[in-house]
């Protein structure tokens, strides 16, 4: 056995039981907590909702585990059992040149994983949504959303694949810089037109017609020097019961948008609230510094792929026979995220840092007791626990904790009341 195909079944393996092991915790942690609410939110959250909520975050959390060996299950049997391998030969058989053969290869295998994936998609949608009511999906939407995300993935994803593809092909030992400056120009066009482009493809967005609260938001968004393309409501209740708020875009073409839930459940004053939290993100450059981020990763990720693409081993080592750039390319997207796995917690911790900030902004600018009230409905309302396992939440968890983000902000209120009055 090649010793990188040892190497890459340890990874799987362990990435695999530690997230078992995870998920297994969340689950225990969870279901021990789900006889009384905690003291901080006792009189916001009454037991049936907490409850809910634990058995919501249970349920989820089993199904993932399904999930997790699933996926381990199909990784290894497009790898190591030639999955890979037999899809090469189809596309080698037609007599294509390579550019052409990797472009069918990759997206014909991306949409063969979407289908094997699709049951999974369907459980979650129409038993797990549907039984806690947060599912207001038909199926008609479901399997309309589907063709759309295929075609978007051809008709986007064909043209991409064909220009790294090619890159690879023509630009020497550097093609990996060529293709990076060429993605992340990508990245920036796409994170400019999605609001305008993409996302009205899958849902409606209407400006707010609230107008005590449009002039309430846009007082905010002067106070805080926000420029945007407009305000927004989008029609989240078509597809689910859940609410958030984001703002999208970037330059000028930035917007606000509301899921339609969540104009329905707050208060304005609240509403006025989460989005400074969400402004707190622009003003403090976490969408730039996250890009960032991913800059810096992904061009670190394809210089190690411009070294890996020339030796044998990492292609023996996982099923495949024959070189080739679109071999590399496809093997090194689905084999990254089993050794980047550890890095998790790393970037959890730089999101709830930033989760955080953006807090402390929003009680500068708005009210930190509409925050907390808001944010108490929002869980309520999606069936967040309160109660999660912290080593858990530390891998996984993007925002913080219910219980220690609620009472970060009660600390910075206190402290912006104690500096008004001294």
């Amino acid at each position: 056995m090649e010793t990188f195909t040892i190497l890459f079944v340890v990874a799987l393996a362990a990435s695999l039981l530690v997230q078992l092991w995870l998920a297994r915790r969340q689950q225990v942690y969870v279901g021990t907590h789900r006889k009384q609410v905690p003291d901080a939110f006792s009189e916001r959250v009454d037991l049936e909702e907490h409850r809910k909520a634990a058995d919501y975050t249970v349920a989820k959390t089993r199904f993932g585990m399904l999930q997790l060996i699933y996926a381990s299950a199909l990784l290894l049997a497009w790898t190591l059992g030639g999955g890979l391998e037999l899809l090469d030969q189809l596309w080698r058989s037609f007599g294509l040149g390579p550019l052409s053969s990797g472009v069918g290869l990759m997206l014909s295998a991306m949409i063969i994983m979407g289908l094997l994936e699709l049951p999974f998609d369907v459980y979650h949608t129409f038993v797990i949504e549907e039984r806690f009511g947060f599912n207001r999906m038909t199926p008609a939407i479901f399997v309309t959303d589907l063709l759309k995300q295929t075609l978007l993935m051809v008709v986007i994803g064909a043209p991409m694949l064909a220009i790294a593809l090619w890159i690879m092909e023509v630009s020497g030992g550097l093609w990996w810089l060529y293709v990076w400056l060429v993605w992340m120009g990508f990245t920036i066009v796409m994170f400019w037109a999605y609001p305008a482009v993409i996302a009205p493809l899958f849902n409606k967005f209407s400006p707010l017609e609230n107008e005590t609260l449009k002039k309430r938001i846009q007082a905010l968004l002067d106070k805080c020097g926000f420029r945007s393309k407009g305000i927004f409501v989008m029609d989240g209740s078509k597809r689910s019961g859940h609410g958030n708020a984001y703002f999208t875009g970037f330059g000028r073409n930035k917007r606000i948008v509301f899921f339609d839930t969540l104009v329905d459940s707050l208060e304005p004053e609240e509403i006025e609230a989460v989005l400074a939290h969400e402004l707190g993100h622009f003003k403090l450059k976490h969408v730039q510094k996250r890009l960032l981020s991913t800059a810096a990763l992904s061009l670190a990720g394809l210089a190690l792929l411009g070294w890996l693409a020339k030796q044998d081993w990492f292609y023996n080592g996982l099923g495949v026979s024959m070189q080739s750039n679109y071999m590399a390319l496809m093997l090194f997207m689905m084999i990254a995220p089993v050794f980047t796995f550890f890095l998790h917690p790393l970037l959890a911790r730089l999101s709830r840092k930033h989760e955080f900030e953006a807090d402390d902004y929003a009680v500068t600018q708005s009210s930190g007791d509409d925050l907390v009230t808001a944010l108490v409905k929002l869980y309520r309302e999606n069936a967040t626990t309160l109660t999660p396992d912290p080593l858990y939440s530390a891998f996984h968890d993007s925002h913080p904790p219910a219980p220690v983000r609620i009472s970060h902000i009660s600390g910075r209120r206190q402290e912006a009341s104690a500096g008004a009055t001294s």
